[in-house]
């Protein structure tokens, strides 16, 4: 065994290889139990210095230490750290799936002849014989498993292959000191990993606190897509060229929200399973030297990436479990600087997490139930999201110590006396016999008659719809309170039964006021939410002035164009001009209806009537966040535009894609009103004479509306049908107004 250095040959160490004068948190104390041999255990948040306590005393101590890592770009990421720090590229090395048989041999040799003093390897690495046997043969000092939370099945990155990290280890050598290391653990998770790894009596446990006190933690209400996007894009546009993380759960999403992001002048990108390895590794790359400021990822990303100045992490779906989120979170503002923490949050999407766990084992859906629990639990609780999050953890914490860095603490919401309903929730989970999770137990006091209540004679007991009448939300939110001031507990070993503890029994016994903040109604706020944009639209007060200079100025365009006034632009997108001021192209392609082409054909005098509009009439512009739209070409209207291009008859193109000829003809409309031209001359040719497209295209030249029924009324006596005036407003509206 290593004897202990003296405290003063550590801290010159820590500055000789580091360039660091003193050691953070519990470093130095952890450093000294590697030392003295003992097994250790590190539970350190994300930014708090967790790599450092491995690293130091792998480049002291005499032999190599071996480093169990998940992932192979986090292995690069490490090595290329611990090199930079010194002049011998041989100090570190990794050794995986990504080497070539010469260059393993390489790393070999340098184990060997005493150069390397830190390997990465991966677990799958252990198993393979040849490299049991090398180790066998080598000086290790010991081993350090990086990111430990793989080894539990309650954790949130749980990997099959590091539960057999002790058996591997067993088969090189028995008495290897173990470092384990943690951003985040429950205790749960904490037990999982201590008696997995068979760590020593006398092994050693280190806490750091689970508080990141820069982190804003913020939920909010997910709506329709495009409105959810459209939040993120706001929330992105607040901190120009700021880095930042968007997580989605599909690959589509992310897709989708790097696009919107790009479109609005950020620099997005994906990152995703589905891109090849070269994409995601050039993806990361540049996100670390700063040619791209957001990634939209799934969970894939993020796991090692040593990036200080994120500045914000948004969840546009909420995660799987609160160590996910935690984890993720904190990928935020790990320079010490202000991180924003926003979370998007639907009761829908927990129900489609759900789904997924339908056809698991019986073991591993109830797990998922109860992690999903818990994060629902955190989106809707209107308590302290700090205090939430560290008691999920283990650590204790007073709300009034947030600061207002939480939407909670910040904008408190209402507040109501439960003393009673609190002793009604205590006494349900003693007549219960403390056997039940919150589910459960809520169920009951609500007096819902489910088959398990009437299976088990549950109704027959005493406090069984205690709660009837009343909403599930608050007595939801009595018993999580609950579980915030310790009045029950959950058993951590037997699925998150509901206990009581000695603070609940003398409440039980001496009931004092109990005040509580009624969890939030997400569908009320969205809709609360939702309303409010729509009457902040309608508050926004139409310049009527400026609409009839618009209108008198798209007559005159029409007469010296030759065309009719709605071809140039149509009334509605008039009205939003005369509501917006636009003043430059780019401002103008953001009216409804204003194509790119259209804009460019024909928006410039109008862009000059209002600018000098403007200007004459002292208009303070509104200054509303604007946010420019993908083109939404869907599936179908890309099909319609591929087979008009191949000239395909339009009775197939309907039926090919489901709809009538009168559907099509709409969706067709759409296509050219957003500015996309479609030659269906084939067509016309075939269906309509030659009188009938004269007659309808003269109409339309000289008309003051492109409504087809109105065109019908004056042409019908002309023999033209309504099918062929539709058809030629399409070839009109697509050669006029694109």
């Amino acid at each position: 065994m290593t004897a202990k250095p003296a405290v003063s040959h550590l801290e010159q160490a820590l500055f000789d290889y580091f360039g660091f004068d003193k050691f953070k948190g519990n470093q130095k104390v952890i450093i000294e139990s590697l030392f003295e041999g003992k097994d250790t255990f590190v539970i350190m948040p994300t930014g708090g210095g967790k790599s450092l306590c491995y690293q130091l005393p792998g480049l002291m101590m005499e032999g190599c230490a071996l480093v169990i890592s998940p992932l192979i770009a986090l292995m690069k990421n490490q090595v290329d750290s611990i090199r930079s720090y010194g002049e011998n590229d041989a100090v570190a090395h990794y050794l995986n799936s990504s080497l070539s048989k010469t260059q393993m041999r390489q790393v070999k040799e340098d184990i060997t002849s005493g150069q390397t003093k830190l390997l990465f390897v991966a677990p799958e690495t252990l198993t393979k014989e040849e490299n049991i046997e090398f180790f066998k043969q080598s000086k290790i000092s010991f081993v350090a498993i990086d990111e430990a939370h793989c080894i539990s099945e309650w954790g949130h990155d749980f990997r099959p292959e590091y539960r057999r990290i002790r058996e591997m280890l067993d088969m090189i050598e028995h008495k290897i000191p173990i470092i384990a290391l943690t951003a985040t653990a429950t205790p749960k998770v904490q037990s999982d990993i201590v008696k997995n790894l068979r760590m020593g009596d006398d092994h050693k446990v280190f806490v750091s606190s689970f508080n990141r006190d820069n982190l804003y933690y913020e939920v909010r209400p997910k709506g329709k897509k495009d409105y959810t996007i459209k939040q993120i894009i706001k929330c992105v546009k607040e901190v120009p060229g700021e880095s930042g993380i968007v997580y989605v759960q599909s690959r589509k999403a992310a897709e989708e929200i790097a696009e919107a992001l790009r479109v609005n002048d950020v620099r997005a990108a994906p990152y995703h399973a589905g891109l090849d390895p070269k994409t995601r590794s050039r993806t990361q790359d540049q996100f670390l030297m700063e040619d791209v400021d957001v990634i939209c990822a799934t969970i894939a990303f993020g796991m090692g990436i040593d990036k200080p100045d994120v500045r914000f992490v948004i969840h546009y779906d909420i995660p799987k479990s609160i160590e996910n989120y935690y984890q993720e979170t904190g990928r935020a503002g790990r320079d010490g600087l202000a991180g924003r923490c926003i979370a998007f949050y639907a009761y829908k999407d927990i129900l489609r997490l759900e789904k997924f766990l339908r056809d698991k084992p019986l073991m591993e859906r109830e797990m998922g139930a109860q992690l999903m629990q818990e994060v629902m639990a955190y989106s809707e609780t209107t308590a302290c999201r700090r205090r939430f999050l560290l008691h999920y953890f283990g650590e204790e914490y007073k709300e009034e110590d947030c600061n207002k860095m939480c939407d909670n603490c910040r904008y408190p919401k209402e507040r109501v006396e439960v003393k009673d309903k609190m002793v009604h929730a205590l006494k349900a989970v003693k007549t219960l016999d403390e056997n039940y999770p919150l589910k459960t137990l809520i169920e009951f006091v609500l007096g819902k008659e489910t088959k398990q209540m009437k299976d088990y004679g549950f109704t027959e007991r005493a406090g069984f719809g205690v709660g009837k009448g009343e909403e599930e939300v608050l007595w939801s939110s009595i018993f999580r309170q609950a579980l915030l001031n310790n009045l029950v507990r959950k058993d951590i070993e037997s699925y998150g039964l509901i206990k009581m503890t000695e603070e609940g029994e003398s409440f039980l016994k001496k009931p004092v006021s109990f005040e509580i903040p009624i969890d939030h109604n997400f569908e009320d706020e969205l809709a609360a939410d939702m309303r409010t944009a729509a009457d902040d639209a309608r508050a926004v007060t139409l310049d009527k002035a400026l609409l009839l200079a618009l209108k008198d100025l798209r007559k005159k365009e029409s007469k010296r164009l030759d065309i009719p006034p709605f071809v140039i632009f149509q009334d509605p997108s008039l009205m939003e001009m005369a509501t917006r001021y636009p003043i430059s192209l780019e401002e103008m392609k953001n009216i409804n209806g204003v194509s790119i082409g259209k804009a460019r054909r024909y928006a410039t005098p109008f862009l000059m009537l209002i600018e000098k509009y403007v200007e004459e009439n002292d208009i303070d512009r509104p200054s509303d966040f604007v946010v420019k739209q993908v083109a939404n070409k869907s599936k179908k209207k890309v099909n319609i535009i591929q087979a008009v291009d191949r000239k395909i008859p339009l009775e197939d193109i309907a039926s090919g894609n489901q709809l009538s000829m009168d559907e099509l003809m709409e969706e067709m409309v759409s296509i050219v009103h957003s500015g996309t031209k479609l030659n269906i001359d084939y067509y016309v040719e075939e269906e309509v004479d030659e009188y009938s497209l004269e007659e309808t295209y003269e109409y339309f030249m000289s008309a003051e509306t492109d409504d087809p029924d109105i065109a019908f009324q004056t042409l019908k006596e002309d023999d033209v049908t309504i099918e062929e005036i539709k058809l030629i407003r399409i070839k009109f509206l697509s050669e006029m107004a694109n």
